[in-house]
């Protein structure tokens, strides 16, 4: 399938494409792009190919957004200035509200605890995939990472999502993903070499292989 894709790969090799990917835990959007597209493409392609980098963290209220290529309604940011933050600071400690209730705002710290903990992309990815296949992103954690990673303490990740540490990871998500230029409008929001356009987007959500062979030049 690659060989199909990307016939001629450059010689030397060209600089990999940046994919980041902004989104919540439990958005099904989300969950059907990072699942059905994104990890897939990640597998197929040789490492030197594709960067990605993942920001779990996305909206404030609940709200549905225009079907996604693979039918899966995009979770829509709202459109009041009153709901835009994610993060309040709550007697001098940050209070984050997920559009999709509190399950979602542990299943994004969890994702970020292991990023943090992992630190190495391709010892994490195959655990988040795990986890946003799974029945539960928020109850699967030690099983995913028995069939994944299972070198990463479970205990330092718990630890991490109930101190300081997993606030001030969520926060700096926060601060990442509202300074996008263009703002994001819903999730998955998908920036390609830095640049979000709804070309690029419908690209990605229909083939990420080929938009990554087609780039990668």
């Amino acid at each position: 399938q690659v060989q199909s894709r990307c016939p001629s790969l450059p010689q030397p090799a060209a600089a990999p494409v940046e994919i980041s990917l902004y989104y919540e835990s439990l958005c099904p959007a989300c969950r059907e792009f990072l699942v059905l597209e994104l990890f897939p493409t990640w597998l197929l392609l040789p490492e030197k190919m594709l960067n990605i980098t993942l920001v779990p963290y996305g909206n404030a209220q609940v709200g549905a957004g225009p079907p996604g290529a693979a039918g899966a309604p995009r979770c829509r940011r709202p459109r009041s200035d009153r709901l835009v933050p994610q993060e309040r600071n709550v007697s001098g400690k940050l209070d984050f509200e997920c559009q999709h209730g509190p399950e979602e705002c542990l299943g994004n710290m969890m994702e970020a605890c292991l990023m943090h903990e992992a630190q190495n992309f391709s010892t994490y990815f195959p655990v988040i995939f795990c986890l946003e296949s799974g029945s539960s992103v928020t109850e699967n954690l030690e099983a995913c990472l028995q069939i994944y990673a299972p070198e990463l303490d479970s205990g330092r990740i718990t630890s991490c999502v109930q101190g300081d540490t997993g606030v001030a990871l969520m926060h700096h998500n926060a601060q990442v993903t509202e300074a996008l230029q263009p703002p994001h409008q819903y999730v998955p929001w998908i920036t390609v070499n830095g640049k979000h356009t709804d070309e690029l987007q419908a690209q990605a959500e229909v083939s990420l292989l080929g938009l990554v062979c087609h780039l990668y030049q």
